[in-house]
């Protein structure tokens, strides 16, 4: 994956990042607030309890090399593989990929970029879409992402509208289906402390 350049006539180069899907290039829009504040909540829950641990959290700016039509970049991944780390980028499959949903990307995470994830065989895909303070998690079975769960914060005025059972149901916590991850547990509050 390479950047291409843009030269304002005040003469400072600003890098432009792109992902390639499917041989085509997607030029990548700036993140928006909530959207930078969730994947950096997440990054930071990794980068804490992977501290002295062998596995790695990158946050938005890493590309993942698939091959030559196929180059992305996740908002949050971690690798436990050390040998697919390079200076450049990540040259093979992550164990879990986060995407932050963008109206501009959203089509393509939860179609092109969850089929290519699976076919490579990450065994974690997390959809988070900051806007409905959602996170689905899928979990890799067989070579086909199967939904463990959709993790919510509901608005007040939501509980209203409910069944005691089904308030009972709401999960606000979940640990990650990779082995060595056992004593993380997520919050789902945490993830969307301070959006809005």
């Amino acid at each position: 994956m390479q950047d291409y350049v843009i030269e304002p006539k005040e003469g400072f180069r600003e890098r432009r990042r792109y992902e390639i899907l499917d041989g085509k290039i997607y030029a990548m829009a700036q993140p928006t607030i909530n959207h930078n504040t969730a994947a950096g909540n997440i990054f930071n829950v990794f980068r804490t309890f992977l501290k002295g641990k062998p596995c790695r959290a990158f946050v938005d700016g890493a590309a993942v090399h698939f091959s030559e039509n196929d180059t992305v970049i996740p908002d949050v991944m971690i690798v436990c593989n050390k040998d697919i780390i390079k200076k450049n980028g990540i040259y093979g499959p992550p164990d879990l990929i986060v995407e932050v949903l963008s109206p501009s990307t959203a089509d393509r995470d939860i179609s092109y970029k969850k089929d290519l994830y699976a076919k490579h065989g990450v065994k974690e895909y997390w959809i988070v879409n900051a806007a409905d303070k959602s996170i689905q998690v899928y979990f890799l079975n067989n070579g086909i992402y199967k939904l463990d769960n959709v993790y919510q914060i509901y608005e007040d005025y939501y509980f209203a509208l409910m069944e005691e059972e089904e308030i009972a149901a709401i999960k606000m916590e979940f640990k990650l289906s990779l082995d060595g991850f056992e004593d993380l547990i997520i919050n789902v509050e945490e993830v969307f402390e301070n959006v809005e």
